[in-house]
């Protein structure tokens, strides 16, 4: 049974800080292309940023230089460091594995429950 487990969601004024992290379990993720992707109200689903299992990472145009994605592999979880936070990133972040791609959601198998980031 594969769980993708996000935590470090929550409130943050504009500027700040946060850390999401991603912990993974039946599944290992050095063998899955890693990615987080947010949704807010009204819109679709979105890529954020994508951390592959030959170590290439790709970010949004819209996070680029702010977000930094990584994994640790030994610990079979996966982070986004969310720097200099706007309003507009408001939205639920959500971890996601692709057992070939991960950059679009319909190469997704399988997502996390989400966690909140609201910026204000």
């Amino acid at each position: 049974h594969v769980q993708l487990v996000e935590s470090g969601g929550g409130s943050v004024q504009a500027g700040g800080s946060l850390t999401l992290s991603c912990a993974a379990s039946g599944v290992v993720i050095s063998r899955l292309c890693m990615g987080w992707f947010r949704q807010a109200p009204g819109k679709e689903r979105e890529g954020v940023a994508i951390s592959d299992r030959d170590g290439t990472t790709g970010y949004a145009d819209s996070v680029k230089g702010r977000f930094t994605i990584s994994r640790d592999n030994a610990k079979n979880t996966l982070y986004l460091q969310m720097n200099s936070l706007k309003p507009e990133d408001t939205a639920t972040y959500y971890c996601a594995a692709g057992k070939i791609r991960c950059g679009e959601t319909n190469y997704i198998d399988y997502w996390g429950q989400g966690t909140q980031v609201t910026v204000s």
